[in-house]
């Protein structure tokens, strides 16, 4: 079996990434993995997705503006990185292209523009974070570094030649409709936006509108269903009491995660998450 290619890594830094996780994650997965289609309804940053490099995958996310970068990176690489190169690292330039999502202008961007766009701004905002208001607009604060890798051409190729060598579709919609697709030879990871463990540490702004309770209860009944299908999944969650009450009915791992984003400083760094499988 070919060796996976190191450079085939996430290129955005993503609220949640689970580059640090990525051995209990691997721990956790089924044995016959190898064997099973993988689909990744919440790709975000898609460090399992670059980590596993699967030949068969569906991703999907329910942020257009993510996916619309998955697929120019796939399709149109080099109009990309051309666009890249255009950028200027200073504040008074970042919230003029910052500020285009409240103009009608934004509507005029092509799939290429809106890409760099939002890879620039994730590259040069304050701790790299994809965060948006409940309009939908990028609010994250200029970051005043000094040399951001704005333009990272071998991940970006690496990626790209991953996307089109092998059999990788890209969705954008709700994850419901990727799992009503999928059958027994089929393996799910699902990592939706974290149930918050305080108010203090609520972070759903990578999607607008944010996530509540009721939108895990109907993602475990997603998982119930998948179940009923002979399908496996794995999830990662907060370790929150509500968390491990909706899946008491499935297998749950606690293990540690070093977290940078939270109004609280004193409530960042090691935390416990959950890994949940239906799965020994």
């Amino acid at each position: 079996m070919a060796k996976n290619n190191k450079l085939v890594a996430p290129f955005l830094k993503w609220v949640g990434g689970k580059r640090q996780l990525m051995p209990s994650i691997v721990e956790h997965l089924p044995e016959n993995i190898k064997n099973l289609n993988y689909s990744e309804p919440f790709i975000g940053g898609g460090a399992v997705l670059f980590h596993l490099q699967p030949k068969n995958a569906i991703i999907n996310d329910f942020n257009e503006e993510l996916v619309n970068v998955y697929n120019v990176i796939k399709n149109n690489l080099f109009e990309l990185i051309a666009d890249l190169k255009k950028h200027d690292n200073n504040a008074d330039y970042f919230y003029e292209i910052r500020g285009l999502d409240r103009t009608e202008q934004f509507n005029d961007l092509t799939p290429v523009q809106r890409a760099s766009r939002i890879i620039f701004l994730n590259k040069t905002c304050f701790n790299g974070l994809y965060r948006v208001n409940n309009a939908g607009e990028f609010n994250a604060p200029f970051g005043r570094y000094k040399n951001p890798n704005i333009v990272n051409e071998p991940t970006l190729k690496a990626v790209n030649k991953y996307l089109n060598s092998n059999n990788i579709i890209i969705r954008s919609g709700d994850y419901a409709t990727v799992l009503e697709e999928l059958d027994n030879r089929s393996f799910v990871y699902l990592d939706p936006p974290y149930h918050p463990i305080s108010e203090s540490s609520n972070f759903t702004g990578y999607v607008q509108g944010g996530w509540n309770i009721f939108d895990q209860a109907r993602l475990r009944d997603a998982c119930n269903e998948l179940n009923e299908r002979g399908i496996k999944f794995l999830l990662s969650n907060s370790s929150s009491p509500q968390i491990k009450d909706l899946y008491e009915d499935y297998n749950i791992t606690t293990v540690k995660a070093n977290r940078a984003i939270n109004s609280n400083g004193a409530d960042r760094g090691e935390v416990d998450e959950v890994l949940i499988r239906n799965y020994e």
